[in-house]
């Protein structure tokens, strides 16, 4: 008798696509990683206790940049902050058998994508499959890491300037489409790419540094969006 809850064979293959996806974007990590100084080792230990582009993306720039433990923390607190809401929002998709210790580890592997599939299924969601969709991605991506790592320690480094830049293309790929469909999208990136040019460009903030870069124009453009376009109810539900 075929069991009606979610299992770890079905996360599994959810995960497929997931995790070929994270495989190219992380390989351009490992690349961006090395070619800032640190060993593909190091790159790939950052990315098997993190997955998370966004957030691994600021830190590196942090680490390069010999920012403080506070600059990171601060900057890895706002950067990553939409994973407790995507957690709590899982949650209420959870089964009786998600016990404490369960959600701490399961917890660990939510991403944007991991979080869609799995807030997206019709059932209950239950550990095995949680681990399930988890273990394809995290491996893919630490694997990605350590390939473009190690390829980055022996091509070019010519060539791995070009790949490295691979990732940005991948954040602007994230934002366009949303930006072409709502002014609110597009302004926000705008205050926020500007901003990021003033911190840098302008000798006033040259003594800004790059993770407080980071935070304050996260903070002033989420701020200017949410004051001056702010979501209705009918849109949030």
């Amino acid at each position: 008798m075929q069991s009606d809850k979610l299992g770890f064979k079905e996360g599994l293959t959810d995960g497929i696509p997931i995790g070929l996806g994270y495989l190219s974007v992380s390989f351009s990590f490992g690349i961006a990683a090395v070619s800032q100084g640190l060993p593909w080792l190091t790159a790939t230990i950052i990315s098997m206790t993190n997955l998370t582009s966004a957030g691994q993306v600021a830190g590196l720039s942090i680490i390069a940049a010999a920012g403080t433990l506070l600059e990171m923390a601060l900057a890895q607190l706002i950067i990553n902050m939409r994973y407790a809401l995507m957690s709590l929002s899982l949650s209420q998709k959870l089964d009786s058998s998600f016990t404490a210790p369960h959600r701490f580890l399961a917890a660990f592997g939510i991403t944007d994508e991991i979080f869609a599939v799995a807030s997206g299924k019709p059932k209950e969601v239950t550990p095995k499959y949680m681990y399930g969709l988890i273990l394809l991605p995290f491996l893919c991506w630490s694997a990605g890491t350590l390939l473009g790592g190690i390829a980055g320690s022996i091509l070019p480094e010519t060539l791995c300037s070009a790949l490295g830049i691979a990732i940005y293309g991948m954040f602007i790929a994230i934002f366009v489409p949303p930006a072409r469909k709502s002014m609110g999208v597009l302004v926000t990136v705008a205050i926020s790419a500007g901003m990021s040019c003033c911190l840098r460009y302008i000798p006033l903030f040259s003594h800004v540094s790059s993770g407080f870069s980071i935070i304050i124009c996260t903070l002033a453009a989420a701020a200017a969006g949410a004051t001056f376009f702010p979501r209705k109810e009918a849109d949030a539900q």
